[in-house]
């Protein structure tokens, strides 16, 4: 039998594809987690800093972010293309727009609850699978119309696109209990009515889990 002891030091300038599997992994509740440690090393200046940006992924590799102050240079990213963003709403303003968001309400008597999960429950189950996306969309859009009554706006349109679950990584124990949320990706047509609600919460972001790239709405004027 032949055995080998080796010494492995890391490369003082690896190539992008090699850290592919660790920046960026396959599984999505660990892609997640990855990718908002990834974020950190663009926007973290110190040890009491507190996530003060919200992101998402855009595509394989890019990154939209919407944050007070610029990223900062870092060795893991090329250059940021950093512009201001200063929209000029008025009353009637007309925006699509694209969301990806944890939606969640309060029930009574549990706490916080995912609004497509809630509204599967009352689903037979053979039939959920069937009628996943049917109720996602359901739900999704009475979610958005709650929030827009809060935030300034009225939904004209909103089709949802995509609903998935993710579990977070870390979990050990049976899978039933595995902690997990639904992410929503949303597109459509809202009319602001209260453009400066709707600047403060679009800041603050839409729905929970924003630290797992939730809650961006990106808009831009109705064509």
């Amino acid at each position: 039998m032949t055995l080998y002891l080796s010494r492995l030091s890391l490369s003082r300038a690896p190539g992008p594809a090699a850290l592919n599997s660790i920046l960026s992994p396959d599984a999505p509740g660990p892609r997640l987690d990855a990718h908002h440690r990834l974020l950190w090393a663009a926007f973290s200046d110190g040890p009491d800093r507190r996530r003060d940006f919200l992101w998402r992924e855009d595509r394989p590799g890019e990154f939209l972010t919407l944050s007070a102050r610029p990223p900062n240079a870092s060795d893991l990213f090329a250059p940021p293309q950093v512009k201001p963003f200063a929209p000029a709403l008025e009353p009637g303003s007309a925006l699509d727009f694209s969301l990806r968001a944890n939606a969640t309400m309060s029930r009574k008597g549990v706490g916080r609850v995912d609004v497509v999960m809630d509204a599967l429950r009352a689903v037979p189950k053979g039939e959920r699978g069937p009628e996943r996306m049917a109720t996602a969309g359901r739900a999704g859009a009475g979610w958005l119309a709650r929030q827009g009554a809060k935030a300034g706006f009225r939904v004209d349109r909103v089709e949802v696109v995509d609903y998935r679950t993710i579990v977070l990584p870390g979990h050990r124990g049976p899978r039933q209990d595995q902690p997990q949320f639904g992410i929503l990706d949303m597109t459509g047509r809202i009319t602001v009515s209260d453009p400066g609600a709707f600047l403060a919460q679009l800041v603050q972001g839409f729905g929970r889990a924003k630290s797992y790239g939730c809650g961006l709405m990106l808009i831009r004027r109705a064509g």
